[in-house]
């Protein structure tokens, strides 16, 4: 059992080989459950739903809230508006094109900071119809235009796992020179394995050098989001994006309070979430996103054996276990 947490696990976790790979830097999460959460397959989400699910996320520690793409959704921008007068500990981030105008919209809207996007893989170059040199020109042009109207970046190499990597240092070298803060890995199909993310962190933290953020964005296609995650961090990654219950197109996000947990309780991690505060946020999105989850979900499940073993809120009631689960915890 470890130090911090009511949760079990193997002793085999302490040993050093084992943890000593891992930073022990406090790990902070980018929460975008509002943005790429709400791609998911039938959900829509109102600006108050928005304002009432950034509440539980400030309230659960998240530091940075996606709060929306308000160049494409007017309903995106009155959710910013609303969140922006709620006062909230967590810093609102916003999400753009490397194009101006998408810019120009989070300078009326007064958003101090913003993830700017532009694909980078030929897979993609070719699906949007554009060059290496295209794709350079409009991030150096977003990221200078950006920075000129005081705009703190996060550089989002879309689909950076299947871009060549000569050019994927190009390209985020380039957007550092021309005024992005921070660097944004990021696995937008889920097409890497937690060894593959780790060489690939671990290669743009070299690129970028120690005083550059460097973030770790995946998607949960092969059912390796967490562990890609994890393997991020041990790379060196000190920011993890993700959502509430691992919503997201197709199979999903990686979900950050799976990862908080594994983090913490198996690798020693610490981390800026509240741990006690996840089975409340995870309903309160559940419930407006109509989107539901298997009842063994790690962690917020309702008979997962994270669930068990960790002090449940006065309002759950655990199932009579099944005879056919063994009672050894």
């Amino acid at each position: 059992m470890t130090t911090n947490s009511k949760i079990w696990v193997s002793q085999l976790n302490e040993r050093p080989e084992i943890r000593a790979p891992f930073p022990q830097t406090k790990i902070r999460f980018y929460d975008t459950t509002l943005r790429d959460g709400e791609q998911t397959v039938g959900v829509v989400l109102s600006p108050q739903q928005k304002l009432e699910i950034a509440r539980k996320l400030d309230e659960l520690g998240v530091s940075r809230i996606e709060a929306g793409f308000p160049r494409v959704s007017p309903e995106d921008a009155e959710a910013i508006q609303l969140m922006q007068k709620a006062k909230l500990k967590a810093e609102l981030w916003g999400f753009s094109r490397a194009l101006k105008a998408d810019v120009e919209e989070l300078v009326r809207l007064g958003l101090r900071a913003s993830v700017i996007e532009a694909p980078t893989s030929d897979i993609k170059l070719k699906a949007y119809g554009l060059t290496r040199e295209d794709v350079l020109r409009r991030v150096v042009d977003a990221m200078s235009f950006a920075k000129q109207n005081g705009i703190t970046v996060a550089f989002f190499a879309v689909d950076g796992t299947r871009t060549d990597l000569d050019f994927l240092k190009k390209i985020n070298l380039a957007a550092l020179e021309a005024g992005a803060a921070e660097i944004v890995v990021v696995d937008t199909i889920g097409a890497c394995g937690p060894e593959a993310v780790e060489f690939l962190v671990r290669e743009v933290c070299g690129w970028v050098g120690p005083s550059t953020p460097v973030h770790f964005h995946g998607h949960n296609d092969f059912g390796m989001a967490t562990a890609c995650a994890v393997a991020a961090v041990r790379a060196g990654a000190t920011w993890i994006q993700g959502t509430i219950n691992g919503m997201g197109e197709r199979a999903g996000n990686a979900d950050i309070c799976e990862i908080a947990l594994a983090l913490r309780c198996l690798y020693d991690v610490p981390v800026e979430l509240d741990l006690t505060k996840v089975r409340e946020v995870s309903e309160v999105v559940s419930r407006s996103s109509g989107y539901t989850f298997d009842a063994w979900k790690p962690l917020v499940g309702k008979i997962s054996s994270c669930a068990r073993a960790a002090p449940l809120p006065p309002s759950f009631t655990s199932p009579k276990p099944s005879n056919h689960i063994p009672q050894t915890w």
